[in-house]
């Protein structure tokens, strides 16, 4: 995510672009590089674990991508206010014994002045899949 997207967000292609922005940068399953798209004091909720600030997301992200292998992500605008959007995701990935899996899932974001993020809410559920189920 770059900063030069800053809220607020006044129109659907801008907020389009800026969640554009967020779906490239994960996708290099770059965990600093991730985390610097988020503010200092950032707070996650991921599922059922709560983190806060880049460090914890860091590890988290490292954690992550070390079991969700060949990771590839879609994300969609959903909706947008001021400095909020609402996103649809799914993700593709598979497991060290080779079970892939479809992650679906819905994130609200909030972001600071800057235009980095400083709260992301996300749910997530995951379906497992053969191979020939894959889509991404």
């Amino acid at each position: 995510m770059s900063t030069t997207i800053v809220p607020p967000f006044d129109d659907p292609q801008t907020a389009a672009r800026k969640v554009q922005m967020a779906e490239d940068l994960w996708n290099t399953r770059d965990p600093e590089r991730v985390a610097a798209a988020y503010t200092e004091d950032t707070q996650w909720r991921n599922r059922t674990e709560f983190l806060k600030g880049r460090s914890e997301i860091t590890d988290f992200l490292r954690r992550k991508w070390t079991h969700e292998l060949d990771y590839k992500l879609k994300k969609e605008l959903w909706g947008f206010r001021a400095n909020r959007m609402a996103v649809k995701f799914q993700y593709e990935w598979h497991d060290s014994k080779g079970q892939w899996y479809r992650s679906y899932g819905n994130e609200l974001w909030e972001f600071a002045p800057s235009g980095l993020m400083q709260r992301r809410e996300a749910s997530i559920k995951d379906l497992a899949i053969s191979e020939a189920e894959r889509c991404l």
